[in-house]
């Protein structure tokens, strides 16, 4: 039943309810406290969580730092071994060229002997010459060079000394006689020239056998003199 049906009826009305807070606020000192802590700033655990994200930010460019200049050096170390691995390899492959030709070559140099003594006796003609003016400019190109001829000083880390002799057309050890050349590819010595050889005659030698003759001879002379003056005592019956 409502207040307007009660009121028809003849009923008095209650009262509203009402509320009352008897707590006193003091709007003043909260309002001060509000300030004191604005003006007071962060507690703190604030400050501390503060320092340590500054202190990590600060961290953050040296740890960079000190990682790049690890990879860098990682960097220069990779580019040096690879480098030194290129030129190893280079140089290894050029050798093992090098000692394929040589060894080719080795196996020709018999049939290059061949055509030199024909060449020497006249009989490098016709057809047999043109093969062998082209063999001379193959191997010519391919770097193989021949040595050894008369006159030559001889060598002994490129000769072969097979005959000696004695002259005084030479001044000093001369190759007089090749019998057969010598080859050298690039810097290696593929086979040595077979060569005979004529040293100088010794004139000093002599000269030592002329100045002691006369020694000799006086040697002789009081050899002689001892022998007649000793047979002339044994004769002498008054020596004792």
């Amino acid at each position: 039943m409502t207040s307007s049906d009660r009121s028809h009826q003849g009923e008095p009305e209650e009262p509203p309810i009402r509320f009352t807070d008897n707590r006193k606020i003091d709007r003043e000192a909260s309002a001060a406290g509000s300030a004191d802590e604005g003006a007071s700033g962060p507690s703190s655990a604030e400050q501390a969580a503060a320092a340590a994200a500054q202190k990590a930010e600060e961290d953050v460019p040296k740890a960079d730092a000190l990682l790049l200049e690890e990879r860098t050096r990682d960097l220069q170390r990779l580019q040096a071994e690879y480098a030194n691995y290129r030129k190893r390899a280079e140089r290894d492959r050029l050798a093992a060229g090098d000692a394929a030709v040589a060894r080719v070559a080795g196996d020709f140099l018999p049939v290059l002997d061949d055509l030199d003594r024909a060449r020497a006796h006249g009989d490098l003609t016709g057809a047999l010459k043109a093969v062998a003016d082209k063999l001379d400019d193959v191997f010519h190109k391919l770097g193989l060079e021949s040595f050894g001829a008369v006159g030559d000083p001889f060598d002994p880390e490129v000769h072969e000394a097979v005959m000696h002799d004695v002259s005084d057309d030479v001044t000093g050890p001369t190759a007089t006689t090749v019998m057969r050349q010598g080859y050298k590819y690039r810097d290696r010595l593929i086979r040595a020239a077979m060569v005979g050889v004529t040293d100088p005659a010794s004139p000093s030698a002599e000269a030592e056998v002329a100045d002691s003759a006369p020694d000799l001879a006086a040697g002789e002379d009081t050899l002689t003199d001892s022998t007649a003056a000793g047979e002339a005592l044994q004769d002498d019956p008054h020596q004792p």
